[in-house]
């Protein structure tokens, strides 16, 4: 609990939340403020997306043994909650659609994803071809 009574992390502006390589074992909830979502690769950073109030991210932690695919950083100052894997379950068994938010969540970001991939692939076709 932080000062005040209010649960959660408070972030100051650039703060980094997860780095991109490390072990990942809990997800996150954004209260308040926004935190960017960047991969790194070579020097050079790419935003994925922002995440806002009630989204979470960093949700592969909880379901795969791998490293975080990206560095998330507070974009202002903000605050998160941080659920791990026995504090995730604990609140499904007492809220089991907080399952089914989490799976609608990932769901969607597949999707993005997957129309990402066949606009690029549409690109790289076209600039293949020389059509415009």
């Amino acid at each position: 609990m932080t000062a005040g009574g209010t649960l959660g992390r408070i972030c100051q502006d650039g703060e980094v939340v997860i780095r991109q390589g490390e072990a990942g074992d809990c997800l996150y909830v954004v209260q308040e403020g926004e935190f960017e979502i960047v991969h790194e690769l070579d020097g050079r950073e790419t935003v994925l997306r922002v995440a806002r109030k009630d989204e979470i991210f960093g949700e592969m932690g909880i379901f795969e043994k791998a490293v975080r695919s990206a560095t998330v950083r507070a974009r202002g100052a903000g605050r998160v909650l941080t659920l791990d894997k026995k504090n995730f379950m604990r609140r499904i068994n007492e809220d089991p659609t907080l399952a089914f938010r989490v799976v609608e969540t990932m769901s969607r970001r597949v999707r993005q994803l997957s129309d990402q991939v066949a606009e690029l692939t549409r690109e790289l076709q076209r600039r293949g071809t020389g059509q415009p």
